[in-house]
């Protein structure tokens, strides 16, 4: 994103916060815990949080309850219990091993017949306004999947959420540690945002957006927004790395600006170089191996 903030650009330098979920760092007070605002979302800052899921290892061996469900033979939970009735075997032994894991080399049955696991598929879409994010939509609305059915023969799923009228990159794809890993709140995949408001931007409302604001009890700050170069100061680039749903919208509603049009230019250093409105491309090898090592 390039800015034309100007002279004010020197000062919004100095003391940079630190982005994402949580009272943004200054560097000049650590809170203790009689601070804690009654009521206060355990998101605050300086306190410490109850651990959460960890990030997904990326290997050759699985569980065998997770093969069976990326094989589409059910789900995980359901999985558990084909392995306890003893119905799956791996290389003609039966399993009833909760935990059993699976190497690529090995040969599954269920019921004896061989499974398959279903190559890994990641897919980039770069999304039209109007259609819906989901598999399917019970009121009969345009969805995602139409524009995609002829990607590939697997099921993929799409990553994350995004708005109807929202445009720009959405990923799907069947591998669930990847999943996982984007919208995992210590990956802080990063998501980049042109804006179009319904008026011009003051420069110290833009200012408040990496400053830090309170959506619904909880301060969330944007990692770097400018006005767009070359555009009026309806037009804003915002980068953020939170998952909340509609945090970008929530973020300008709080100053008292409305979004017209929001169009998603950048997923975890995907870009929409070369991919028109509407079309997708599977990710290259390099592309995936960045994702898994990021």
């Amino acid at each position: 994103m390039e800015s034309n903030k100007g002279k004010n650009e020197g000062s919004r330098g100095r003391g940079k916060k630190k982005v994402g979920k949580g009272v943004p760092r200054s560097g000049k007070y650590k809170p203790r815990s009689s601070d804690k605002p009654k009521g206060e979302s355990k998101d605050y800052q300086g306190f410490k949080k109850k651990k959460g899921t960890p990030l997904p290892k990326f290997s050759e061996d699985v569980r065998l309850n997770k093969f069976l469900s990326n094989a589409g033979i059910c789900s995980r939970r359901e999985a558990d219990v084909l392995i306890s009735t003893g119905v799956v075997s791996v290389n003609g032994e039966i399993i009833t091993e909760m935990g059993y894991k699976v190497k690529p080399t090995d040969t599954v049955k269920y019921d004896g017949i061989s499974i398959n696991p279903d190559t890994k598929r990641y897919v980039l879409l770069n999304k039209p306004k109007d259609f819906v994010v989901s598999m399917d939509d019970p009121w009969g609305r345009k969805t995602v999947m139409n524009l995609i059915v002829k990607a590939c023969k697997e099921r993929v799923f799409p990553v994350g959420r995004m708005g109807k009228d929202t445009t720009g990159l959405l990923l799907f794809t069947n591998d669930g540690d990847m999943e996982q890993k984007l919208t995992h709140p210590k990956f802080k995949a990063s998501k980049i945002f042109h804006v179009t408001l319904d008026k011009n931007m003051e420069q110290e409302d833009l200012d408040k957006l990496t400053a830090g604001l309170y959506v619904d009890d909880t301060m969330f700050s944007a990692k770097d927004a400018s006005f767009i170069k070359g555009k009026t100061n309806r037009e804003i680039g915002i980068e953020i790395q939170s998952n909340k749903n509609n945090i970008v919208k929530l973020m300008f509603g709080k100053l008292g600006y409305e979004v017209v049009h929001i169009d998603r230019v950048q997923f975890a250093g995907l870009t929409k170089k070369d991919l028109p409105r509407g079309n997708y491309r599977h990710l290259t090898e390099k592309e995936v191996a960045f994702l898994k090592m990021s």
